[in-house]
């Protein structure tokens, strides 16, 4: 039984998430996710919405991420994975809403303005 793939997002990063009835196996590109995502942060957000929804062995995880760094990404495989399982069982979505996992985190980075160093950052004053 395959369940439609579920998009999370944040930042630049893009994650495409599918998710099969298994043993808790996570693969994203193509690599176990222990060695995409080497530090523990980032592999505990990872397998939060399994660990919030206690289902970590029932269901094998295969994601395609692009885009971001490997926080952005983390986040967005995190969503993924979210809502994956919000698809597979409605009942899920009080335990996930509780975690904050199906809100979309909207801050992206601000532009660079003319004139300026960086975004809000600007060159020294001289009055004279």
């Amino acid at each position: 039984m395959v369940h439609n793939i579920c998009v999370g997002r944040r930042k630049t990063a893009v994650a495409r998430t599918l998710l099969r009835p298994g043993t808790g196996v996570i693969t994203v590109n193509g690599k176990d996710v222990s060695a995409y995502f080497p530090t523990d942060t980032l592999l505990e957000e990872v397998r939060l919405p399994l660990t919030v929804t206690e289902t970590n062995d029932r269901y094998d995880v295969h994601v395609r991420v692009r885009g971001g760094g490997s926080h952005g990404q983390a986040g967005a495989v995190k969503m993924g994975i979210a809502r994956a399982l919000l698809a597979v069982d409605e009942e899920f979505r009080p335990k996930l809403r509780a975690h904050n996992l199906l809100t979309r985190d909207s801050r992206m980075v601000e532009r660079k303005k003319y004139g300026q160093k960086k975004a809000r950052k600007r060159f020294q004053f001289s009055k004279r």
